[in-house]
């Protein structure tokens, strides 16, 4: 039998040849996994998170390992099971990172390693030798799980996607500081350009970590934000963008109690950490459902619910 030559065939492009004629955004949940994030505040549909591990049960110096305190293994691990309980009783899917070595010490605070967008993750690059490595674990659970992977921080640039915040679908506040450099922020906002997304950079304040513990956002126009800690810049790009601004009145609860720690489970519903009664009440005062989740244990490492908490999905469907 005669058979057409290579030129027409359809791996060439001849006949039989099929178009690939959907947009990558279009192949998410089909091809891809779903995930994308343009808000803040929209329900939270899907998170990643790491059970601590054997990472923590060698005791050592806290400052050595970027912790407050000895963290006790067994307790953490209770209260981090809580923690992915607490979102499937929301109706949130939970993915662990789940790696198959011992991972470094502060491989839990997931919301460092990634930083969702509507098309994929820009994957994080934590800035401290004692962090390096914790985003491979990562990816790999990501490539597993079928998320696209748009960026990857790479060169001296370094970001942690705690650094970062949506205040509405074209628009994302970055913060330059001690955790994500100039480097990093370029190589971010290079990417949210191709998506068409705006970014606006501030800065942070020496003594601070990331731009989540110093604001938080509970619903499409009420911002939280920690007295005196919030650059000026950024208090006007909220307002600009059509926030209100509120300042929790308990200094002692946002500094020792990780108040602000939170995070959002839809609008004006938010997973606190317990033991902060007055940002509790000032919250229920606003119309915020509040859900405290003792995470005492876990915030000796230096960090709370929302740096625990890998965002992968929200949406309003």
């Amino acid at each position: 039998m005669k058979r057409d030559p290579p030129e027409r065939r359809a791996a060439y492009g001849g006949e039989g040849w099929q178009t690939r004629t959907r947009t990558h955004r279009q192949e998410l949940g089909d091809l891809w996994s779903a995930c994308g994030v343009s808000t803040e505040w929209e329900p939270l549909r899907s998170v990643l998170l790491h059970r601590p591990g054997a990472e923590l049960a060698e005791n050592g110096d806290p400052d050595a390992r970027l912790m407050l305190a000895t963290v006790d293994l067994g307790r953490a691990q209770a209260q981090h099971d809580d923690l992915a309980r607490a979102y499937g009783q929301a109706g949130v899917t939970v993915y662990e990172v789940a790696p198959s070595a011992v991972v470094p010490p502060n491989q839990m605070f997931c919301a460092d390693l990634l930083f969702m967008t509507p098309e994929g993750v820009i994957l994080g690059r934590p800035a401290s030798s004692v962090r390096a490595g914790e985003e491979r674990w990562v990816a790999r659970r990501l490539a597993d799980l079928g998320i696209p992977i748009l960026r990857t921080i790479r060169d001296r640039g370094t970001f942690e996607g705690a650094d970062a915040a949506w205040l509405n679908p074209h628009t994302v506040l970055l913060a330059q500081g001690m955790r994500t450099n100039a480097d990093g922020a370029d190589q971010v906002a290079r990417l949210l350009s191709e998506l068409g997304v705006t970014t606006l950079h501030t800065t942070l304040p020496p003594g601070t970590m990331h731009l989540m513990g110093q604001l938080r956002f509970v619903n499409e126009h009420c911002a939280l934000a920690w007295p005196g800690r919030l650059a000026d810049n950024a208090r006007a790009a909220l307002r600009t963008h059509g926030y209100e601004i509120v300042e929790p009145p308990d200094p002692q609860e946002l500094s020792t109690g990780m108040a602000m720690n939170l995070v959002t489970l839809a609008p004006n519903h938010v997973l606190l950490p317990a033991g902060n009664p007055h940002t509790q009440r000032f919250l229920e005062g606003l119309g915020v459902r509040c859900d405290p989740l003792a995470v005492d244990e876990l915030t000796k490492a230096a960090g709370a619910i929302g740096c625990l908490t890998g965002i992968m999905e929200r949406n309003s469907e």
